[in-house]
């Protein structure tokens, strides 16, 4: 019996045989100079069936951890030893990349504004673009991301535990933790997830800078996620034991000052232990900061200086066991 050959893969209205890789660009918008800017993509089109997946990173366009991350995967990959197809996105926010920030030209957060529109703002357009040509097309979406600025988070994997296929796609990527973390409205997660994606958030590192370790354990969790779902072919990796939280939260100052933490990222905290000092300039007071819980931590504040109300560390707890102090 003679096997059915593949069909290209199309988008954009650009045919990608079976067996290739290519590289399109999707004009987002043409910026006041009259130059167009584009979307990115690379796309990699089996030779095999199998499903369709995304990885993108730079949604916030000072995340650049992802990008790294993603170049590297790619490296590692051949079109005609791959089943199904990879969509792959480094830089979904081009235009804050460029400028080195978080958001777009018009000030909005792009993962506040899914699934967008084709006639409203800037970044609304730039969001119906990627849902209508990246999320609509695939079952699977990887999306990187990394701490906000001044702030680096532990290596992590934040998904739905309840959506299907989510929590085995996770344990297979092989994390050091995975937290069951909700969807924010306008959230590139929380509208793949509406339409059925099976959607996991990748966080690790700082903003603006490679973290190594974060890489490499992003590197070999996606190659993971590609053999789980038998897109490519299984080798035999060192496995650890992902610690999966139900909850998390920041802990928030009490009062300005000059925050100096002790803890640091992966550390276990016992609930009402001291995990900082907040001290006014003058260094006549000086505030501990005790942990409300027992837990680890997952995110940290990097900038000493914090307002009243400002989250500086982030504590993961676990549902039925308390944690040991390290």
């Amino acid at each position: 019996m003679i096997k059915k050959k593949r069909a290209p893969f199309v988008i954009a209205e650009t045919e990608i045989k079976p067996g290739t890789r290519k590289r399109i660009e999707i004009p987002i918008a043409r910026l006041p100079t009259q130059d167009t800017l584009s979307l990115p993509i690379n796309v990699l089109h089996g030779l095999g069936e199998g499903p369709t997946i995304w990885l993108s990173a730079a949604v916030h366009g000072d995340e650049i951890n992802g990008i790294e991350i993603i170049r590297r995967v790619l490296g590692k990959l051949k079109a005609r030893g791959l089943n199904g197809t990879i969509l792959a996105v480094p830089v979904v926010n081009v235009f804050g990349f460029l400028d080195q920030k978080r958001a777009l030209p018009d000030g909005r957060d792009l993962n506040r504004s899914f699934p967008g529109s084709p006639k409203g703002s800037l970044t609304a357009r730039l969001a119906h673009l990627f849902v209508t040509e990246i999320v609509a097309r695939c079952q699977y979406g990887l999306d990187f991301h990394t701490g906000a600025r001044h702030r680096s988070n532990l290596p992590q994997l934040r998904l739905d535990f309840e959506q299907e296929g989510a929590l085995e796609c996770a344990r297979a990527f092989d994390p050091p933790f995975i937290l069951a973390a909700g969807t924010r409205d306008g959230s590139l997660r929380a509208h793949a997830c509406k339409k059925g994606a099976t959607t996991l958030l990748f966080e690790g590192g700082e903003a603006l800078r490679f973290d190594e370790e974060v890489i490499q354990v992003a590197v070999t969790g996606t190659l993971n996620v590609l053999e789980h779902l038998g897109m490519i072919p299984k080798e035999e990796r060192e496995r650890g034991s992902p610690i999966e939280s139900v909850k998390s939260s920041w802990v928030r100052a009490r009062r300005g000052g000059l925050f100096r933490p002790e803890v640091k990222l992966g550390d276990h905290v016992t609930a009402k232990s001291v995990i900082g000092y907040i001290a006014d300039v003058y260094g006549k007071t000086q505030r501990t900061v005790k942990a409300p819980f027992s837990g680890i931590v997952m995110g940290l504040l990097l900038n000493p200086l914090v307002y009243q109300g400002d989250a500086v560390i982030h504590l993961a707890r676990f549902q039925g066991k308390e944690t040991k102090a390290g």
